[in-house]
């Protein structure tokens, strides 16, 4: 399991910043991560893992829709 992914994912959430789903295919998913008020890019992760695309499920990321 690609645990750096998750672990990032968690502390980037935990410090209030933002990430998005930018790709994602069957097998494989790419990973925006932005300022904590989501309009620079700073990073980008990627993973094939299965563990990873398990835990992000339908996630398209880790704001909270307000609609």
């Amino acid at each position: 399991m690609d645990e750096n992914v998750i672990e990032s994912l968690i502390r980037w959430t935990d410090s209030g910043a933002v990430w998005r789903v930018t790709s994602r295919t069957a097998s494989a998913v790419t990973i925006s991560m932005y300022t904590c008020d989501g309009g620079e890019e700073v990073q980008r992760l990627q993973s094939t893992d299965p563990a990873v695309l398990a835990w992000l499920g339908d996630r398209t990321g880790n704001e909270v829709d307000d609609a």
